[in-house]
This record gives structure tokens, C-alpha cells and sequence, in this order.
């Protein structure tokens, strides 16, 4: 066990709470060393690049994540001016002057962070846990950083000033990734992949996990939400394409000794959605509560995988590097991201 920490007495069985000392707020991030991110740039050979990202206002509508909604984009305002195609030529700011040349557009947004390809932070999942040992539960995140102290509500402090995706973000995600195309197993059929699956699919493929790497899961999930084009179909978004087995406690043993760094998917949640039924008192998302929770690993979701998948296939490849950093916004709990994987 780890030494006491001012926050916990007690960390979870099988936890990574304190490996990194009683302060670490990136966990599993501690992993992208420089020689990780070497590795990673030593995969560049023909100097191509792929976008990762779906476009940020897919899948559309709200029926994927209820809570979640599109972007929204406005001009910004001068007094009552909107800021859109607006010639400057008489403007204050612009000394009043009448024969200026300039137009300009200037935009804000309202942005759900998680409602498309995303990041999670550590700050985006706890659990109910006896921490402090009182034998009373507290609600605490990675490390046990707390609820109400140091993950607060937006509204009338500063969100997750521990653990929050800026953390992340100056981490500066950069490292070698990895990619197993579950789609060419399991095609659109919703597979829930366990241990043995995924082992399966990493041996075929010849996909071997060295500590630091980030593991991609391609299910062909964000290739269909593109053919939908806004329009989703709420059958295709909960009943398709493969999901991790959030339940399957060999597969969150073998995440615990990989040595990964993240975990991504093309997918919603990267597990299954309901998950199968636990029993006693358990988590209704157990992979994220074991990633995020107790190993302090981010997740990756909803990235499109497609056309790098396509690629490394062809080229007999499953290796790339991968430069993923979150936007570095203070306090919040997960991030929009454009990866970018360069082969």
C-alpha cells in the first residue's frame, strides 16, 4: 500500500492511487516518457497524416447522450452589432476611420465538451468510496481527490481544480498509438469483447502493447455516424458495432498490466452501454469506473478511425504516431480533441 496521503487513508484493491506521488493528477499519463514518445515518432515513414476527429456537431440531435446537445455558433457583438461580414470602416475600435478595407467575422460558441470526439478526464468519473476510512462513502475521484473540495460545481467555484483536462492538456498527449480493428471481426453486429476477444483480435493482428502506448479500437461506429449525417438513427447508435465488456474482470486485469497509457474507441463510452448486470453494489460504467477511478487511464471517445484503419491495412501496419492533446480549458471535465495520426 501506498504511503498515507492527506486526502485517503485507504485507495482502492488493484488501484494506481499514490504510484506517482499523493499530488499526481495524470495517472496512467505518467507512462508517455520521452522514449514512448520516440517510439512514436520513429512509426513516421511516408509522412501522412489522418484526422481523427468527426466533425464536432455529430452525431447530431441529442439521442445518443440525452444531456448533450451540438454546438451552437453566434457572432460576437459590437454593442449590437454582430460581428459577421461587418466592414470596419467607421468603427470606434478602428479610430473611427472611413475608408478602412477590412471585413470581419468573429464567432463564439457554446460547446458541449463530450458531445463528440472527445477526451475524458480524470475529473469526468468517480466513485462512491470509503477514502478517508470512516466507513462512510464519499464521492472522490482518481487519487482521492474529493467532491465539493477539489471537484466543485462550475457554477459557483472553478469546476475540477484538480484533475481537470488542462492537466492533460499540458501533458501535451503525444505518444505511440496503437489501433486493433474489431470491425473486421465483428463487422456492424453489437459484440460485446471481453478479454479473450480482444486477445484474439491483437493476435491476428499482430498488435503488441509496449508501456506508454495509447490503444485504439476501431468498430466502424464513427464511419456510420458520418453516413448519417446529422440524422442519427437511435437503433444504429445503441445496437451496433463492437463495445468493450466493461463487466469481463480478465480484461480490466489485463488493462491494469498492459502498460497503456489511454484507452480510445471509435464508439460511444468505448463499453457497452448498458453494461451486463453486476452483482452487490457496483458501478453502472465498471470500465470507466476502472480506468478513470482507480487507474487513473483517460478514455477516448467517438474518434473517427476510419480512414487511418483503412490505411494501416493496406499497409500491413497497425502502429502510428498519435498527437491528441484536449483543449487546455481550466476546470473542465473532458475536452473536445482533433487528433492527428501520422504514419
Amino acid at each position: 500500500m501506498s504511503p498515507r496521503n492527506p486526502r485517503w487513508t485507504r485507495r482502492p484493491e488493484g488501484s494506481t492511487w499514490g504510484d506517482w506521488g499523493s499530488d499526481d493528477q495524470l495517472g496512467r499519463l505518467n507512462l508517455i516518457t520521452p522514449e514512448a514518445v520516440k517510439r512514436g515518432v520513429a512509426e513516421v515513414r511516408e509522412g501522412l497524416s489522418f484526422c481523427l476527429s468527426l466533425p464536432l456537431d455529430l452525431p447530431g440531435g441529442n439521442i445518443l447522450n440525452p444531456r448533450r446537445h451540438p454546438p451552437k455558433l453566434a457572432p460576437t457583438l459590437a454593442g449590437e452589432i454582430k460581428m459577421y461580414n461587418r466592414p470596419v470602416a467607421g468603427m470606434a475600435a478602428y479610430t473611427g476611420k472611413q475608408d478602412l478595407t477590412d471585413v470581419v467575422s468573429d464567432d463564439a460558441v457554446l460547446l458541449y465538451t463530450q458531445y463528440s470526439t472527445q477526451w475524458d478526464s480524470l475529473a469526468h468519473v468517480g466513485s462512491l468510496f470509503d477514502s478517508d476510512g470512516s466507513g462512510e462513502p464519499s464521492r472522490v475521484y482518481y487519487n482521492g481527490y474529493r467532491a465539493g473540495v477539489e471537484i466543485e460545481n462550475p457554477e459557483s467555484a472553478a469546476g475540477a481544480t484538480a484533475l481537470g483536462i488542462d492537466k492533460q492538456a499540458k501533458k501535451a498527449t503525444q505518444s505511440r498509438g496503437l489501433l486493433v480493428d474489431l470491425k473486421r471481426i465483428h463487422g456492424a453486429e453489437r459484440a460485446y469483447v471481453g478479454f479473450e476477444g480482444l486477445m484474439a483480435a491483437m493476435d491476428q493482428q499482430q498488435v503488441v502493447v509496449q508501456e506508454g502506448d495509447i490503444l485504439c479500437l476501431y468498430t466502424g461506429f464513427a464511419d456510420r455516424i458520418l453516413e448519417m449525417a446529422g440524422n442519427p438513427d437511435p437503433e444504429v447508435l445503441h445496437g451496433t458495432y463492437a463495445v468493450l465488456d466493461g463487466r469481463d474482470a480478465a480484461l480490466l486485469d489485463w488493462i491494469s498490466k498492459s502498460g497503456i497509457a489511454a484507452l480510445v474507441a471509435d464508439n460511444y463510452a468505448v463499453e457497452g452501454l448498458p453494461s451486463r448486470e453486476g452483482e452487490g453494489p457496483c458501478a453502472a460504467m465498471p470500465l470507466h469506473e476502472h480506468c478513470l477511478f482507480k487507474l487513473g487511464l483517460p478514455l477516448g471517445e467517438l474518434w473517427h478511425l476510419g480512414e487511418l484503419a483503412a490505411w494501416l491495412e493496406g499497409a500491413g501496419r497497425h502502429a502510428f504516431f498519435l498527437t491528441a492533446p484536449p483543449l487546455r480549458l481550466s476546470g473542465a471535465v473532458g475536452s473536445p480533441v482533433t487528433p492527428v495520426a501520422t504514419v
